[in-house]
């Protein structure tokens, strides 16, 4: 990042600004209706401010402007390195106002404004730029043919996307799903949760200071009930990509089959082991990933490692070590230096995680750090670090997504029942894997079921590979690297006889 100096993100909060309005054809407007709804601090409870609440009628108008935009081919005609020129503006802004966002991200989420800073910006900036530099190196196809035939495989932009964004990582998200749908020709409109919607607002007057052409990127804010289900079953929108709930997605799909069955891109939630081998060496860096694996952004992260599958000859030392690590990550204030977990994103969502740790006492699991709500006299919302021991892989704690810092740790004996456990679970996102053994590594990594595995470190990869999940984690398509072009295009088949 160009900004090294850590500012006094407290008093810098006293002061910021907020875009409000709903972001439609280049302009900021007020909802049809006038409605507005309030966003609040998870950090103390408080409102910060009120957004427009858009409905089905500003959706028409949005889906109205994206689509204009995209047949006069304001966006989609321009030169291949026009466009890549447009998106790496748009890059170098978002990084010049990093410090900016990554309050606002912090504000609107709870997540420690570091964090935001560390990790958010500088990978939204970087989804930017990677898919803005493959703009001019995708290329098309010719197939073998007779010398009287000429044979194109081409691929062309789908049209009018819609991208409906969770709340955990909304700038970051955001960049992975805008990024490859402009760099290829499209028009997007984007729903993000309301959660969080201050950022993505602040992100479109960066898009239109990067010159990117009215209507191409449009927001429409408000609620999923409304805006998303208007967005997944309108006919002029041909895709739509959606990050969040499987429970939600199951909607996305069911308002495409009841409408002009559109492509539909689901990432979706996830219940991924973390699996420690007896052959380990080093227990520390182990325990340093879990740690990042399930407290990271307060367990907030559809990849999260929420299940420890621990060898039983290792269990003691490594359970031992793990307590003793998560007891350093700092519940605290998300704009003070130091604090490693911030506040979960609101009341509803935290209760749901006490709501999972009671029953995991209850279903026989037992607690040997945490499970507790602090810091309730700031009015915000926060859960120390938990583990439960003990437990069973057919626990509600190890088969559903608690989506918080709470790990379960369970125990096996062979590598044939770790396996058997990291793939006995109806999501397929994440896993990852610590051995020092190269035949186990390979053995378990092709054995799991799911979209990433990474070997000694819990990671996603980067930019040039893709993501997404197996089973209830996903469908239709993956994001990041090239994959991520194919899902918002078509292919077209151009056959030519020769005279």
């Amino acid at each position: 990042m160009t900004n090294s100096i850590r500012p006094n993100f407290a008093e810098l909060a006293k002061s910021q600004k907020f875009q409000t309005k709903a972001f439609i054809d280049g302009k900021f407007v007020d909802s049809i209706s006038g409605k507005t709804f309030t966003t609040v601090n998870p950090a103390n409870g408080r409102v910060i401010t009120s957004i427009a609440e858009c409905d089905k009628q500003d959706v028409e108008v949005a889906v109205a402007a994206a689509k204009a935009a995209f047949e006069d081919r304001r966006w989609a005609g321009l030169a291949p390195k026009e466009r890549k020129r447009a998106l790496l503006r748009l890059a170098d802004l978002v990084e010049k106002h990093s410090q900016e966002l990554a309050l606002i991200e912090s504000l609107d989420n709870g997540k420690p404004v570091d964090d935001a800073l560390a990790a958010d910006l500088p990978d939204a900036v970087e989804t930017i730029r990677w898919h803005a530099e493959a703009i001019d190196k995708l290329y098309d196809q010719s197939s073998p043919t007779p010398g009287d035939l000429v044979s194109l495989v081409v691929r062309e932009p789908i049209g009018v996307v819609g991208a409906v964004i969770p709340w955990n990582f909304p700038l970051a998200i955001l960049a992975m799903k805008t990024a490859p749908a402009l760099a290829g020709g499209n028009s997007i409109i984007v729903k993000p949760a309301e959660q969080t919607t201050l950022s993505a607002l602040r992100f479109a007057e960066l898009v239109a200071e990067a010159g990117i052409p009215d209507g191409v990127f449009n927001i429409v804010t408000g609620f999923g009930e409304t805006v998303g289900q208007a967005l997944g079953r309108h006919p002029d929108v041909e895709c739509l990509t959606f990050t969040g709930s499987t429970e939600v997605g199951r909607y996305f799909l069911k308002y495409s089959a009841e409408s002009n069955l559109k492509k539909v891109i689901l990432e979706l939630g996830g219940k991924s082991p973390a699996i420690v081998m007896d052959d380990v060496d080093d227990l520390q860096p182990i325990v340093e990933q879990l740690a990042i694996g399930i407290l990271f952004s307060q367990g907030e992260n559809c990849s999260a490692g929420s299940r420890l599958l621990v060898h039983e000859k290792i269990k003691g030392r490594l359970i031992e070590a793990v307590i003793e690590h998560f007891k350093s990550w700092t519940v605290g204030d998300p704009l003070v230096e130091g604090t490693r977990i911030g506040a979960l994103i609101d009341d509803k969502h935290m209760n749901n995680i006490l709501g999972y740790i009671k029953s995991g006492v209850e279903e026989g699991g037992r607690l040997i750090l945490g499970g507790n709500q602090v810091r309730q006299e700031t009015g915000g919302y926060y859960i120390e670090p938990t583990i439960f021991d003990d437990v069973s892989n057919k626990m509600t704690i190890a088969q559903e997504e608690i989506f918080g810092p709470v790990l379960s740790v369970i125990t096996f004996k062979t590598v044939e029942e770790a396996i058997e456990i990291a793939n006995d679970s109806p999501y397929g996102l994440a896993a990852s894997l610590y051995t020092n053994n190269l035949h186990t590594a390979h053995k378990v990594s092709r054995a799991i079921r799911a979209g990433t595995v990474s070997v000694n470190c819990f990671s996603e990869g980067d930019q040039s590979v893709p993501f997404g999940g197996f089973k209830q984690s996903g469908f239709g398509g993956r994001e990041k690297s090239f994959m991520a072009h194919d899902q918002y295009s078509e292919v077209k088949t151009i056959w030519i006889q020769l005279k």
